[in-house]
């Protein structure tokens, strides 16, 4: 776990420097430069592998290739033993050096070949080209963009932003669909000709051009049932294949020469991954609020498994009065609460360890958000002919709000229509109504009906599931592991984000990833092998935070109406709207956290970058 950063064009090791020191808290254990033929990299190294020997960059022995690499390949062990056996020779005993000579041999095809979470860039002296790629998820960053006509790149915005030929500016088609996702999701970054290479794609540079192809897709089984006959050999063979492949990925994740820890929750995801991966060592926070403390769950579970807990409880003050920092690392604004949790777990780690595991991925792969029971929910009305839906629809939005009318409104849309992942802040109507400013209003069908249009044959929850796998689960969940962790130079590794594990999850029946009374059906049938009922049954809660409540303090409120009313925030938004969410939220008319949160921390995120 690394991070590099870099650019075309005239050598300049001052701001080849400048741009590597900004992501110093990637990589404290070493530093590296690469300068030749136009292509400039820089390099800060967290060593895992081969810790004397696995700096970077690297060049290969005739000079040809030159590398900079963030990830880890998990399978790199068995990929240097198949290039022995076509005469190629080593020199050190890392996975950098294996993934430079995959590429050297097998070029782009060479991807297919890794298991691990992976960005990098190789530099081809012969042809002078720069090949780029990003592992299948997007466990790892990489962001791009060409400015005075040179390529900028890095594992972090914020490098690219010490180029003198960086130009800072917002992009405002992505502040309007940050505003409904809550995250950044669209290929262009939040500042202005910054983009994010896909997951799953590699991208070439070369004589000024940016070509880009995907190389996998994580494509779901066609949906079937299972008969009653065959049910319980089916579910009891889908059993043994999760165990056998979840615990393949633990073992494979393990792979270092330091120790490795993991996260803890009170979740069955991650307590799975804690009762399987034989270290000694997991990290837990709560709040000092009731009900909003996992900690004792966490603690009770690691006794149980003889591991030692450390934790934190995270006071009110310190998780305000670090909300700045927080979204400087994070790059981009995220405004989902569950990062703060993760920036202070990833410092307690960080104190002990070097990496840790955590459970990103399997409410994903395997079904487990509550939401995705909602088609079974409407399914009442979801199965009426779509003209008469439609008139529900229509009559219950014109009538005063009443119990049901909002199972009514969504069982009358189409899946297509209603969901667009996990979080849907505002509307494009209200978002139209809190900005002052033009945008060019990308709406969020326009963001997911290209996802959606490759579906065709999906029951509505693996829609949802294959949804969330391309928008929510890169631009918010597996963002946020990978920035909160390396702010403290702590690596975070996520055994369920792997492709073996995925090609079983992909194949399961519906009903045996979701049912009208549990989500991750068949997966907590596996935990059960190794957790109490009282674990692996537990109901998903995600990491609660209480924002709503803190929203109403005196204290809170003021703070947040200060930056409401701000030069900033008039710049950008109608600050009567913006205060008219807030004190409608205090007076208990509506809960308007998620919203205010939404647009306080793209202000917060604005401050660092811009003030």
């Amino acid at each position: 776990m690394c991070g590099f950063t870099g650019f075309t064009g005239r050598e300049n090791n001052a701001v080849l420097k400048a741009m590597t020191d900004k992501i110093a808290h990637r990589g404290p254990d070493g530093e590296g430069y690469f300068t030749a033929d136009g292509v400039n990299f820089g390099f800060r190294r967290l060593a895992f592998l081969d810790l004397e020997h696995g700096n970077q960059p690297m060049t290969t022995a005739d000079g040809r290739y030159t590398i900079v690499f963030n990830g880890e390949i998990y399978n790199y062990e068995t990929l240097r033993e198949e290039l022995q056996g076509q005469g190629v020779s080593f020199t050190t005993n890392s996975d950098t050096e294996v993934l430079l000579n995959l590429y050297a041999t097998y070029g782009s095809e060479m991807l297919n070949k890794l298991r691990g979470m992976f960005a990098f860039v190789i530099h081809d002296r012969d042809i002078g080209e720069l090949f780029v790629a990003r592992d299948y998820f997007g466990i790892k960053p990489f962001y791009y963009g060409i400015f005075g006509g040179e390529l900028l790149f890095g594992s972090e915005i914020k490098s690219l932003v010490e180029h003198p030929d960086f130009v800072k500016e917002i992009n405002l088609d992505a502040l309007s669909a940050y505003l409904s996702f809550q995250y950044s999701v669209l290929d262009e970054c939040m500042l202005k000709g910054v983009h994010k290479l896909p997951p799953a794609h590699f991208m070439r540079f070369k004589n000024g051009e940016v070509q880009i192809e995907r190389y996998w897709q994580a494509e779901f089984s066609a949906s079937r049932k299972v008969s009653k006959s065959e049910r319980e050999s089916a579910l009891n063979s889908a059993v043994e294949q999760i165990d056998e492949v979840v615990g393949g990925s633990i073992k494979a994740h393990l792979v270092s020469d330091v120790p490795i820890g993991s996260f803890l929750s009170s979740g069955v995801d991650s307590s799975l991954v804690a009762a399987r991966f034989g270290g000694d060592a997991t990290f837990t926070v709560g709040f000092d609020y009731e009900g909003y403390n996992e900690i004792g769950y966490a603690e009770e579970l690691s006794k149980d498994l003889g591991i030692v807990n450390h934790s934190k409880i995270i006071s009110t003050a310190e998780y305000w009065d670090n909300l700045g920092k927080i979204q400087y690392h994070m790059d981009e604004p995220l405004a989902d609460p569950a990062a703060i949790a993760l920036y202070f777990v990833s410092q307690v780690a960080s104190q002990h360890v070097k990496g840790v595991l955590s459970g990103e991925g399997a409410d994903e792969l395997f079904g487990g958000y509550n939401i995705y029971q909602e088609p079974k929910s409407v399914r009442p009305i979801s199965v009426l002919p779509r003209f008469l839906r439609r008139g529900i629809g229509k009559v219950a939005g014109k009538l005063p709000a009443f119990r049901g009318r909002n199972f009514l409104l969504r069982g009358s849309m189409d899946l297509e229509e209603r969901y667009i992942g996990n979080a849907k802040i505002f509307s494009e109507a209200e978002r139209r109504n809190i900005l002052r400013i033009g945008t060019g209003e990308p709406t969020t069908r326009s963001v997911t009906a290209p996802i959606y249009a490759k579906t065709v044959g999906y029951d509505d929850v693996t829609k949802m599931q294959f949804l969330d796998i391309h928008t929510w689960l890169v631009g918010d969940i597996l963002l946020k592991a990978d920035k909160m962790t390396m702010a403290h130079s702590l690596e975070g590794r996520v055994p369920y984000m792997d492709k073996e594990v995925f090609a079983v999850a992909s194949q399961l029946p519906t009903e045996f990833r979701v049912t009208k009374k549990v989500t991750k059906y068949a997966f907590r049938l596996v935990a059960a092998k190794y957790l109490q009922p009282k674990w692996s049954q537990k109901k998903k809660l995600g990491f609660p935070v209480p924002i709503r409540l803190w929203l109403k303090d005196d204290a809170y409120y003021s703070r947040v109406k200060k930056t409401f009313e701000s030069a900033v925030a008039q710049e950008f938004f109608r600050v009567d709207k913006l205060t008219s969410l807030l004190d409608a939220h205090r007076l208990g008319k509506v809960d308007n956290s998620r919203k205010i949160w939404t647009i306080y921390m793209f202000l917060l995120w604005y401050e660092e970058f811009f003030g």
